[in-house]
């Protein structure tokens, strides 16, 4: 049976569980469940939290995990990512008092301040840089610069709203562009049912990612208009009472949608639909 670790709480905890549910298994109803078997597809789920999802999947107690890539790499653990899984997507930077740094080189004997101290200390170590300290905070990371803690901040960016709002600016390159991933212990053999979990997350992903385009075109138009929607591996053309016409179906990237459609229509396909796809396989 393959044991899987989802986040217990947080920001990756809902789309993690919501992922799952598309990719045909069992969730809890009731947030005090820490543990969830699901006979049906050989797995067992257990609720952790995020922090501590790596260090559960490094140490072997569950074969993977849903966890963030800085929540992974911050860990220390010998868990390795398996497969972005597109949600929870955010920017790790640099910030400080603003105008005051322009780049990562001038955090050398400075103190930083961060609730990822090992992520942003190899991050240092591998850009040449030695901080004066790197202290860690557990939140209100913003706070730590004006109560005399750091000198310097390194947290999750998304608008940057929280640090102007303190007086701060980001500086230098990001550190990071994390986002959910399902992790798996470094070792070489994969665990049994890793492969079915995959495929079924992929699966979701590429519904997520496409949508199914269906339209009519004429005969002479059919090349013209397959080109503008050439599918994955080729589209569906099939012949329709009317002879002169045939109808065609292929995958289109959603968010080209209508851009496509505007193509198709100027091409002169006609009775274009989109339908969302529940799950796939490829």
């Amino acid at each position: 049976m393959l044991r899987i670790a989802v986040p217990n709480k947080g920001s990756l905890s809902e789309p993690a569980v919501d992922m799952l549910r598309e990719a045909g298994y069992r969730q809890r109803r009731d947030a005090r469940e820490l543990v969830l078997p699901d006979p049906d597809n050989d797995v067992e789920f257990f609720y952790l939290r995020p922090r501590d999802v790596a260090v559960y999947v490094g140490a072997g107690t569950v074969d993977v995990g849903i966890t963030g890539r800085d929540l992974l790499l911050d860990s220390g653990s010998p868990a390795v990512e398996h497969l972005p899984l597109a949600f929870g997507r955010s920017t790790f930077r640099f910030a400080t008092t603003a105008g005051t740094l322009t780049d990562v080189a001038q955090v050398a004997r400075r103190r930083v301040a961060t609730s990822y101290p090992v992520l942003v200390a190899q991050h240092l170590r591998d850009q040449g840089v030695e901080p004066a300290a790197v202290v860690r905070l557990d939140g209100a990371v913003e706070s730590a610069i004006r109560l005399g803690v750091a000198d310097v901040i390194a947290d999750v960016v998304e608008t940057g709203t929280t640090l102007r709002a303190a007086g701060l600016e980001t500086f230098g390159e990001p550190i990071l562009r994390s986002e959910a991933v399902l992790i798996r212990h470094a070792s070489a053999e994969e665990p049994p049912g890793l492969d079915v979990l995959t495929r079924r997350l992929q699966g979701v992903l590429t519904a997520h990612e496409y949508v199914l385009m269906d339209y009519d075109v004429p005969l002479e138009l059919v090349e013209a208009a397959v080109a503008i929607t050439p599918g994955l591996e080729s589209p569906t053309v099939s012949p329709l009472h009317n002879r002169e016409w045939a109808a065609v179906r292929a995958m289109v990237r959603r968010d080209q949608t209508n851009r496509v459609m505007d193509a198709l229509y100027d091409v002169g396909a006609r009775a274009i639909l989109v339908t969302s796809i529940h799950a796939c396989r490829l």
